[in-house]
This record gives C-alpha cells, structure tokens and sequence, in this order.
C-alpha cells in the first residue's frame, strides 16, 4: 500500500491533499476516510497508508486509510 503525508488541508470543506512518498500525483483526503480511520480530522503533517479509488471526475483519492502519525 502506498504511503504519504497530508500537505493541504482545508478544515472548513473538510478535505485535503497527501503528497505521495512514491512521488506520483497528489490525492484528494475527505474527512470522511478519517473518521473511518478512528480520527475527527485532517492535520498538516499526518502520515497515512492508504488505498487510492477514481473519484466521479476522474482524479484519485485516498481510500482505506491506515493512520502511521504525526
């Protein structure tokens, strides 16, 4: 699984962006995957193991999050 460390964050959308360790593309982060992941929220410098799935436009984002940190 991919690894990477959230870059972005927009807390009043409830999303952000991590920055791949493998340096492909960046992927979107909702909220959402978070709370899956037992967290209340994206924090700048958070690192995840994730699972990456095509969103209704076409870009990716992080799925299946495993949190490793800060």
């Amino acid at each position: 699984m991919p690894a990477g460390t959230v870059r972005y964050v927009d807390h009043d959308r409830g999303f952000g962006f991590i920055s791949r360790d493998d340096k492909l593309p960046k992927l979107f982060l909702h909220v959402s995957e978070v709370e899956k992941a037992g967290l209340n929220s994206i924090e700048k410098g958070q690192r995840w193991i994730f699972d990456t799935a095509e969103r209704p436009d076409g870009t990716l984002m992080a799925v299946n999050l495993r949190f490793e940190g800060v």
